[in-house]
């Protein structure tokens, strides 16, 4: 690993919805197949999850007109339910992410190292319009 300071962005959204709910809607693939994308434009058409420590995750994510897609994925640190995630991604990155339970909503935070080929605005703003696709998928439902 190399010894440079990584750059950490944060997101968070709070989620009208109680926080099994929320676990359930955030970890569950035929869920995420419908709210993990950024924009109208793209698309999550396969998702799979085994959320336990050391457990693996993957998702493709595609324009939906088939001009690109990537494959997102990764191994579980930690893992407590309805708490806390923790994962490292493919490319060797850290996310950490609380479910912070509070009553009828779950204020969901997540953190992520920054990667350095897209500006870090660009990157805080495809995953906070990821997570406010999820706020407002899960709220649907």
């Amino acid at each position: 690993m190399e010894a440079q300071n990584k750059t950490v962005l944060t997101v968070e959204t709070t989620v009208n919805a109680p926080v099994a709910k929320v676990w359930d809607f955030w970890n569950k693939p035929e869920h995420i197949t419908q709210w993990c994308s950024a924009s109208e434009d793209w698309h999550t058409p396969r998702a799979e999850n085994d959320i336990r420590t050391g457990g693996a995750f993957s998702s493709r994510m595609e324009a939906k007109d088939g001009s690109f897609g990537f494959d997102f994925g990764g191994i579980y640190d930690e893992v407590r339910d309805n708490e806390y995630i923790e994962y490292t991604m493919g490319d060797g990155r850290k996310v950490q992410i609380d479910f912070d339970a509070q009553g009828d909503s779950t204020k969901v935070t997540e953190r992520f190292e920054a990667e350095s080929q897209n500006p870090v605005e660009m990157q805080q703003g495809g995953w906070q319009a990821i997570l406010d696709n999820f706020k407002k998928y899960t709220e649907a439902n």
